[in-house]
């Protein structure tokens, strides 16, 4: 069945927009913040706490970026007003990097100063490669100012390793997304091997958590879990020396038994009419979703 999966997903961006809509409902939340709220809330009921992702990313207009400022304000005051167990995760192209790097910069920082007043977190998403340096140097500049953000490293890419090293050097208490990463790289860039990917996850996994990181364990292999549960025993870290994360609507059974192993996990909420972008690049990254809901649409 998964060479049919992987068809679907390929086939995607011929099928009409109002089929892909329904085959990409389990990852995002709806089209407004009310959305987004309601599967918070929904979430919370199930002990998990959430991200909250504004959609949209690779704007070339300063208003865009401005305007998403706006709404990633807005959802750390609505986040705060019901009292809410989230935070928000944002991305530097929705943001301006590729207008302008100090506006950019400029606009990271109202965001993570208005998250500071209500007591709130900022996640960096890590986006494609050509970003990497960049985001990371945001990131530096904004823990000069703010203890209230942090950053995603991808383990496919070769040179995460030795960007981990460079902010273990800085001095910096870190906090860390580590996922594998889903962009298309070149090999000179990433790793394509599935289990040298894994190996390096778990390399780097290691290598936070024995220096006190604070990493957000984000996978859905069960794999990946594994080994990071193995590795808190090892080291005997407290439950909150750590989180696991996961996207909204995958493998909510693995979901379950994490969370009822009494290990704090987050889901990531991404809401906006930018869902079509999105919904691609997800499908993609797990083709047995789009297979599944085909097969429950024709049936």
């Amino acid at each position: 069945m998964s060479w049919l999966n992987r068809v679907i997903v390929t086939a995607l961006p011929a099928v009409p927009k109002p089929i892909v809509r329904k085959i990409s409902s389990r990852y995002i939340a709806g089209d407004t913040l009310d959305d987004a709220v309601r599967v918070i809330r929904d979430l919370e009921k199930q002990n998990v706490c959430a991200t909250v992702d504004v959609l949209g990313e690779h704007i070339y207009r300063r208003e865009e970026a401005l305007n998403a400022v706006d709404n990633y304000i807005a959802a750390l005051d609505r986040i705060e007003k019901e009292k809410l167990d989230s935070n928000i995760s944002i991305k530097l192209t929705q943001l301006g990097l590729e207008l302008d790097f100090d506006f950019c910069l400029n606009n990271v920082r109202k965001v993570v100063d208005a998250a500071r007043g209500h007591n709130n977190f900022v996640r960096i998403d890590m986006e494609d490669s050509s970003c990497t340096t960049r985001t990371i140097d945001i990131y530096r500049r904004l823990r000069q100012d703010f203890d209230n953000v942090g950053l995603v490293l991808q383990a496919y890419l070769r040179r995460t390793m030795r960007d981990l090293e460079e902010l273990l050097d800085s001095g910096i208490k870190l906090n860390i997304r580590l996922c594998k990463g889903i962009y298309d790289e070149p090999r000179t860039i990433a790793y394509k091997d599935p289990v040298i990917i894994n190996n390096n996850y778990v390399a780097l996994l290691t290598r936070m958590l024995e220096n006190g990181v604070y990493v957000g364990i984000a996978t859905h292999d069960e794999k990946l879990v594994w080994h990071a549960l193995q590795l808190i025993e090892k080291l005997k870290l407290p439950k909150d020396a750590y989180e696991y994360q996961m996207l909204l609507g995958v493998d909510e059974e693995l979901r379950r038994i994490i969370v009822e192993d009494g290990h704090k996990l987050r889901v990531y909420v991404p809401y906006g009419r930018h869902w079509y972008a999105y919904s691609l690049r997800r499908l993609k990254e797990n083709p047995k979703i789009a297979g599944y809901i085909v097969k429950n649409l024709v049936s």
